[in-house]
């Protein structure tokens, strides 16, 4: 991995948010990637209930100020940084105040998906292209965490598609187990379809469960890793249907050496 360039792009990270399958992968590949030589970026969504004091977020106001816009409005780009001081990386922040200010990830306290999920996606997926275009910064391999970031694959091959910066970048999508229940905005697939982006392209997001959101992600990916002991039947299946390198589950302690193969013998060739 040595000199080779790694966008990661989560929805969710230790130590900003409880532990759990996603949040720890995220952490621990850009840390093997780190310890291996290579150069890394992290991106990850400020939502509400990070703290900010604890952890020493702060905003880089020359990557800020820009307005993003989703489903015809406008939304200003707000990015903080803060460091992981024992690893010595550094992770960006996406802010917006209309969709991050409140104090949970993904649902209200009674375990209701926010309304907003999905422009929350969009609104993702545009800030950190927009911030890694400011940064002028070209990852050789961009490695997709979680739900919430999963449109990212989509817009950099489809709304992105004549950007240079990423002409020669390499996605990669970690799938983990069932991410939510139930289904995003019903609209979801007309705020999508209003950024150019044809709907053919994305039919799967008439009915945007968790299953159907990862099907757009890996679609749109150079290669997939299964992240997960148990992914859901129905996106198994449409894995193995890709014509597209995947890597089969490997546990924690066994993930370093598989990872590092996979990226130099299967994405990067």
């Amino acid at each position: 991995m040595n000199g080779k360039k790694i966008l990661f792009v989560s929805s969710e990270l230790v130590p900003y948010l409880p532990e759990n399958e996603v949040s720890l992968m995220s952490y621990e590949t850009p840390r093997m990637v780190n310890s291996n030589g290579g150069q890394i970026r992290i991106f990850m969504p400020r939502y509400g209930n990070i703290n900010e004091r604890r952890h020493q977020l702060h905003e880089v106001i020359r990557l800020s100020g820009m307005n993003l816009v989703i489903n015809d409005m406008d939304m200003p780009l707000i990015i903080k940084v803060a460091s992981i001081p024992k690893e010595r990386i550094q992770v960006y922040f996406i802010d917006n105040d209309e969709y991050f200010k409140r104090k949970a990830t993904f649902a209200d306290a009674d375990g209701n998906l926010f309304k907003d999920n999905d422009q929350r996606a969009i609104f993702f997926a545009k800030g950190v292209v927009e911030t890694v275009k400011k940064l002028n910064w070209t990852p050789d391999i961009i490695h997709v965490h979680g739900w919430l970031a999963s449109l990212l694959p989509l817009y950099l091959r489809k709304f992105y598609a004549d950007e240079p910066l990423f002409v020669d970048s390499k996605i990669v999508t970690s799938v983990y187990g069932q991410g939510f229940d139930g289904e995003l905005d019903s609209e979801m697939i007309k705020k999508v379809s209003f950024d150019g982006i044809p709907e053919e392209n994305i039919e799967a997001l008439s009915k945007p469960d968790y299953n159907n959101l990862l099907k757009v992600a890996v679609d749109f990916s150079d290669a997939v890793i299964l992240a997960a002991e148990e992914i859901p039947e129905e996106l198994q299946k449409h894995i193995s249907n890709l014509q597209k390198p995947v890597l089969p589950y490997v546990s924690l302690q066994e993930f370093e050496e598989a990872y590092a193969n996979f990226y130099s013998t299967e994405v990067l060739n």
